[in-house]
């Protein structure tokens, strides 16, 4: 009901990413067919419908989180339709979150990540080699997300002022310093791509061996293949490395505001689940080296 219209209102005017429309169209279908399967009609919908819904959702086991996310997909929905004067009422006004466990942010090491980058780094020798290497250097060296890896593009590197322009979230784009090392290999790989000559070579930063842009199974193939070298952890994802950045500069002292800034995070709600950790870590520290600990 309606659906195509609220798509291309978070697609036109909320400019959200491709990878959450199609998140919140999925919550939306699976509600439709779900009306359809109980054989409810969309008018007659209300408050304890809904309610039943989510409560399936539980039975069927799935998490808190991921009701969470189909509770806040369908509560937009409705704030839509609203909106639009499509429905006189919105039956989710009254719907609230379920409670989830604080779940930390899951980093790796920082140590074993710098020693796993000066590895790669000397054993990187043809192109391929050099750009998993650079694909783990932005990630861990930056902290920015995957879709943010993927849109850069050789024009975005200002190699000269340490610095690449990155396009964020509902296009926010905001500048990140990178180090003098990772200039230095940043011009290397730039080199080698180059050198390739490509049939048609991509403005974008990162590709594939045949010159075409990255996409994300690709990056994320890339990380969990290297950091499965260092670690046992389930999750090896390009987000860990995300969060191993937050983390290590905050363990250094780094001020929370300006690790908001350089996550592109809009509050600083974000940001602070990344004391926790900090935190975490110190007790952990001080039980290892404390002797009355």
């Amino acid at each position: 009901m309606y659906k195509d219209r609220f798509i291309n209102f978070l697609k036109f005017e909320k400019r959200y990413s491709a990878h959450t429309i199609t998140a919140y169209e999925m919550e939306v279908e699976n509600l439709l067919k779900f009306l359809e399967s109980e054989n409810m009609p969309f008018e007659e919908v209300d408050y304890k419908f809904l309610r039943y819904y989510f409560s399936t959702l539980r039975e069927q086991g799935k998490e808190a989180s991921s009701v969470n996310r189909a509770i806040s997909s369908i509560k937009s929905y409705y704030k839509f339709l609203l909106r639009e004067e499509l429905i006189a009422k919105n039956p989710m006004a009254l719907i609230k979150a379920m409670k989830t466990a604080k779940r930390l942010p899951v980093v790796v090491e920082k140590e074993k990540m710098v020693k796993l980058l000066e590895q790669l780094d000397q054993e990187a020798e043809d192109f391929e080699s050099r750009r998993d290497f650079i694909v783990l250097e932005l990630l861990f060296g930056t902290g920015i997300r995957l879709a943010e890896l993927l849109k850069i593009k050789e024009t975005d590197i200002d190699l000269y002022n340490k610095k690449i322009l990155i396009f964020g979230k509902r296009s926010k784009e905001r500048f990140v310093p990178i180090h003098k090392t990772l200039v230095g290999e940043l011009e290397k790989y730039l080199q080698q791509k180059k050198a390739q000559q490509f049939q048609n070579i991509s403005e974008e930063l990162i590709v594939s061996k045949e010159g075409k842009p990255a996409y994300a199974k690709m990056i994320y193939q890339i990380v969990k293949k290297y950091l499965s070298m260092i670690t046992s952890q389930k999750k090896r994802s390009p987000h860990v490395l995300r969060h191993t950045f937050a983390t290590a500069l905050l363990d250094n002292g780094a001020d929370l505001n300006a690790i908001k800034e350089l996550l592109g995070h809009a509050g600083l709600t974000a940001t602070q689940v990344y004391t926790h950790n900090s935190a975490e870590r110190l007790k952990s520290i001080y039980k290892q080296a404390h002797p009355k600990a």
